[in-house]
């Protein structure tokens, strides 16, 4: 795999994290939205319950962002070290 691919395959990456960050917060949102309607019925099961799954997805969302940030810096490098430019990708998605 040529540098070019691997910056490109590496920027795929970036995406697939950014979604996976996206699915944790859609969680986290959709936790939310069920304890306020729990809050109708006051079910203290499904309130603890909720409240160990949301301390779950939330240290996952903090994992995630934690390696957003370091395989950012990661990809940033490797386009550093290789003097990897935009004229370089704008060339090959022509």
């Amino acid at each position: 795999m040529d540098k070019i691919e691997k910056f490109k395959t590496m920027e795929k990456i970036l995406r697939e994290i950014e979604d996976l960050k996206n699915s944790e917060t859609a969680v986290i949102k959709k936790i939310g939205q069920i304890e306020t309607e729990n809050m109708n019925v006051n079910v203290q099961n499904l309130d603890k319950s909720l409240n160990e799954i949301y301390d779950g997805v939330y240290k996952n969302l903090q994992n995630v962002e934690n390696l957003q940030n370091e395989f950012t810096e990661t990809v940033a490098d490797f386009k550093e070290k290789n003097k990897i430019t935009e004229e370089m990708l704008m060339e090959l998605r022509e």
